[in-house]
């Protein structure tokens, strides 16, 4: 029996381990057919393939790869034959159970094309009940697993998940990046196998048989990066995995914490300086919240500076409604742990604050008020004036979902707190903002709220809200006195145009001291 088994190993790959490959021999076929003709002249092209070895070489010369195609051709059929499925892990014994673990993997190693669902079904049938035999003994494993054992699992997962994307033009994509939230996702057919890897990967790495120090030789920094790219996936069930996976390897390997935030900040540095196109960025900063959750205070400057840098900047790009709400946690959290940042935050927002996008403007009051919730008095007042210009603003916008947003401030304990104790700084600068509202403002929800929070000063402080209407009426003379100044000098110089037309033989040049008589 152990002969048999010995015998049903599978060989030592070699160059043409590729070809041995019976999932890919239609790809390759196809690929020679439409080449035929540079292969007859000599210019045979190289043909991506994805098997056992991702990182090997598939050959160096022309005649090596039209042998690779002969040999593939030659061994077709015995390779399909070979694919059977091996014992369970119940009918060997238990010295016999590792070993058995590395063939399985290596079976799963095989890539099929899952364009085509007609294609090798029994082999993906195989494939798939063999990947749920390694998910469920991984998960019973009572011993550790050996070095050899964790190689070649992550030669396996390294296989099936690091896979070309589907060729789609990426500037295309970035344009068309706003409006994300109103495509239909797109999703892998590969995904009834993907699942199961990344099942079997999660619980790999959550294992207690796994060693760290052994591990860490295996997922290193090339197996994080493309970890890291998989989240570009169009696929959101494949993010929602690699989001679970990439916050129990920050957890498990400790030694990889500063590589994997400095990883994730790099991608979000292209996302918002370059391209405005990544599909996992809410995956990414909900795995940042959690970490965020756990700094240790103080807060150092290194974490600081990704709040300034990259944090604050990711307010920018259009397609922020896709990933805002995390966002916004993840800020709120820096806020929480140290209430000196709140100054820094506020000033960034006013930054990158919306001027002709309604939708941002009221996420941008929604994060603003969380943020305002848990700031202290000394920050709030350092940046009150520019930031109560710019709530003015909001709350004579002529979108009602804008001005009821900025009003609804006022139903935050705390913020109406802040308020109050500021307001003979704030209430002149929102008060011409407020009584606009309430005489000509079309909306009528708008105009409620608007009574509301003139009552709220009113109430407070009685003398400050009469002096400010009476600044507000003054200016408002002045307006109209200006109004009617500038009607005057229109219907004087329409005056004088008339004068001079009624002239028959009047020259050119008057026209200047028509001017003239007008500036004077």
């Amino acid at each position: 029996m152990i002969k048999q088994i010995l015998g049903r190993l599978p060989k030592k790959p070699s160059k043409s381990a590729d070809a041995r490959d019976p999932l890919s021999s239609g790809v390759l076929a196809g690929a020679r057919t439409g080449d035929a003709a540079g292969h007859r002249s000599g210019n045979g092209k190289d043909v991506s393939h994805q098997g056992f070895h991702p990182s090997s070489n598939s050959g160096v010369g022309n005649g090596n790869k039209t042998a690779q195609a002969e040999d593939l051709n030659a061994n077709e059929s015995y390779t399909a034959n070979q694919f059977e499925a091996l014992p369970s892990f119940r009918d060997v014994p238990s010295s016999e159970k590792q070993n058995l673990f590395i063939r399985k993997v290596h079976l799963c190693c095989h890539i099929f094309d899952f364009t085509d669902p007609t294609k090798n079904l029994k082999e993906k049938e195989i494939k798939r009940h063999t990947l749920l035999e390694l998910v469920e003994y991984v998960s019973s494993a009572n011993g550790k697993f050996t070095e050899n054992a964790m190689q070649e699992l992550i030669k396996m997962v390294s296989a099936n998940l690091f896979r070309s994307p589907a060729a789609q033009p990426r500037e295309n994509k970035a344009l068309e990046a706003y409006d994300l939230e109103e495509e239909e996702p797109s999703m892998d057919p590969a995904w009834p196998h993907l699942q199961i890897v990344y099942e079997l990967f999660l619980r790999f790495i959550a294992s207690p048989e796994t060693d760290t120090k052994l591990a860490k030789r295996y997922i290193d920094h090339g197996f994080i990066l493309k970890l890291l790219d998989n989240f570009d996936s169009e696929d959101p069930r494949e993010r929602e995995y690699l989001k679970t996976i990439l916050h129990r390897i920050y957890g498990k390997f400790m030694v990889h914490r500063p590589f994997i935030r400095k990883s994730i900040n790099n991608i979000f540095y292209r996302f918002i300086f370059e391209t405005e196109k990544f599909n996992g960025i809410a995956e990414l900063l909900e795995v940042l919240g959690s970490i965020i959750n756990g700094f240790a205070l103080p807060l150092k400057e290194e974490h600081k500076l990704f709040l300034v840098r990259v944090l604050i900047p990711l307010h920018k790009p259009k397609c922020l409604s896709t990933y805002h709400q995390q966002l916004s946690y993840c800020i709120t959290q820096f806020v929480e742990k140290d209430s000196k940042l709140a100054g820094a935050v506020i000033r960034g927002l006013l930054k990158y604050w919306p001027i002709t996008n309604s939708t941002k403007e009221v996420m941008f009051l929604s994060e603003l008020e969380e943020v305002l919730e848990a700031t202290q008095l000394p920050e709030f007042q350092r940046c009150m004036v520019p930031l109560f210009r710019r709530i003015a603003r909001c709350l004579s916008s002529s979108h009602f979902q804008v001005a009821e947003r900025a009003l609804y401030l006022w139903s935050n304990d705390h913020v109406e707190n802040l308020i109050k104790q500021n307001r003979k700084t704030i209430l002149p600068i929102i008060f011409p903002a407020l009584e606009k509202n309430c005489r000509t403002h079309w909306n009528q929800a708008v105009q409620s709220l608007t009574q509301n929070v003139r009552k709220i000063f009113s109430d407070v402080d009685p003398e400050l809200f009469e002096e400010c209407m009476r600044k507000f009426e003054e200016d408002e003379a002045k307006e109209r006195e200006r109004k009617e100044k500038q009607e005057a000098i229109w219907r004087r110089l329409e005056e004088i145009i008339l004068t001079q037309s009624k002239t028959t033989e009047m020259p050119i040049a008057p026209q200047n001291t028509a001017a003239q008589t007008v500036a004077s």
